[in-house]
């Protein structure tokens, strides 16, 4: 498996004081689905492996880790069959595991089983998109998917509810093996939204980790997305401060072609790694977390903002103009 490193943190333009703490290294691993589930998890330990030898305290995963990306066809009547519990289910075990075998946190992503019976609320056949935090004893952190897409090729609104804005949506986590590392975890379909990077700074992230599944567009299969994908990731990094670790699938899976390209990027909108499009790789980086506060301090985005302009930001969507108002 390819491995890219960048073990030395680049220069921080912008300080003034020295750095607090010495710089975290983190690992994702790229891969594909495998038919054979022996294979798939061959892979996945192969790379949460390489990171580890390689110093890293803790390793991210692509979006639905363990599955066959399902939404490229409609989910049906009871879609939420195919998903697992959270804490008994293979995906959890498997992170933890890998977790355990090196003394690091793993970070992976389940297609996680709600019923309606023990929850008292969920009679939709749905389940939610959980990225999850996970260490030698078990789970760590959660956090929902908040944004659904409803693309073709991408009808995950047949599989997934939104994640609940009043049970842990924006949650910064500061997990300890970690040394208060300040981390927040949407998925995916969330990376587009300013929105989202925005809330996360807010509350003190220093990463934003998107678990991802993206790649071509079946209604338009001769337009490459990936600069775009990326260019709005690393932009929105640049606006709030944040590292973003950006762990995405390749391969062939059917009616899409993943097309990886997993990176890290900086505050400065520097890509430390990156990852090929089409083979599974391992990434390592140093990340000097103390550069948050360099660069918001040459640049304050968050103290300079002016709240009181953007009510229309939290008016109702207007679902008769689905691309705003002329």
């Amino acid at each position: 498996m390819k491995i890219v490193t960048a073990l030395s943190a680049p220069v921080s333009h912008a300080r003034v004081d020295e750095p607090t703490r010495p710089p975290l290294r983190v690992g994702v691993v790229q891969h594909r689905w495998h038919e054979s589930h022996d294979d798939l998890l061959a892979e996945l330990n192969e790379g949460v492996d390489l990171a580890a030898a390689e110093g890293a305290r803790v390793v991210f995963l692509p979006e639905l880790t363990l599955s066959r990306y399902p939404a490229f066809v409609r989910g049906g009547d009871t879609p939420v069959d195919g998903a697992e519990d959270l804490l008994t289910g293979p995906t959890l075990a498997f992170a933890q595991a890998a977790a355990a075998r090196h003394g690091i946190l793993v970070h992976a992503s389940i297609y996680e089983k709600q019923s309606g019976e023990r929850d008292g609320e969920y009679t939709d056949g749905l389940g939610f998109n959980t990225a999850i935090l996970v260490d030698a004893n078990g789970l760590v952190a959660r956090t929902r998917k908040l944004h659904i897409p409803v693309t073709e090729g991408y009808y995950e609104d047949t599989y997934f509810r939104g994640g609940p804005a009043s049970n842990g949506a924006y949650t910064v986590h500061t997990p300890e093996a970690l040394d208060g590392a300040r981390i927040g975890m949407p998925t995916c379909w969330d990376e587009w939204f300013p929105e989202v990077a925005r809330m996360y700074s807010l509350g003190g992230a220093e990463i934003i980790v998107y678990p991802t599944a993206i790649g071509s567009e079946p209604r338009h299969p001769e337009f490459d997305t990936q600069p775009l994908w990326q260019q709005v990731i690393v932009g929105n990094g640049i606006a709030n401060g944040t590292f973003m670790v950006v762990p995405n699938r390749h391969g062939d899976e059917g009616e899409i072609t993943f097309y990886g390209s997993s990176f890290i990027s900086d505050p400065y909108g520097r890509v430390l790694v990156q990852a090929p499009r089409d083979e599974s790789a391992v990434l390592v980086a140093d990340l000097d977390l103390d550069q948050r506060r360099d660069w918001l301090t040459l640049f304050p985005f968050l103290s300079t903002r002016r709240p009181d302009t953007y009510g229309r930001m939290t008016a109702p969507v207007d679902r008769s103009n689905p691309i705003g108002h002329s």
